[in-house]
């Protein structure tokens, strides 16, 4: 395994709600990653308590992510060390009520 992919794995083991996005949740910095961002504020999650990384301040990991979720694109949601998917699942996990329970948060 790289370095890059032991990172990865490291940050991912690391927090229970992890968020690879570009930006970070109080500024996002494209419309996919506020997206995820605002999916998951309405499930219940306090961005204080969301550990996101800015894929845009490191290139390995921006690439790296990819490889290591089998998933071309950013955002990218991993809750307790499983990866969920990016925007679109997220919208249509929150739409259906699974991911608040993958959360651990009540359906709204």
């Amino acid at each position: 395994m790289s370095d890059t992919q032991q990172r990865i794995a490291e940050l991912v083991k690391s927090s229970d709600v992890l968020l690879f996005m570009k930006g970070n949740a109080n500024f996002p910095m494209c419309g996919f990653s506020g997206r995820a961002v605002q999916i998951l504020k309405a499930c219940g999650v306090d961005t204080k308590d969301l550990k996101t990384v800015d894929v845009l301040s490191d290139e390995e990991i921006r690439q790296g992510i990819k490889e290591y979720s089998n998933w071309p694109t950013i955002p990218q949601l991993y809750v307790k060390g499983e990866f969920v998917g990016g925007a679109d699942i997220m919208m249509e996990m929150y739409e259906k009520g699974e991911l608040q329970q993958v959360l651990g948060q009540p359906a709204a």
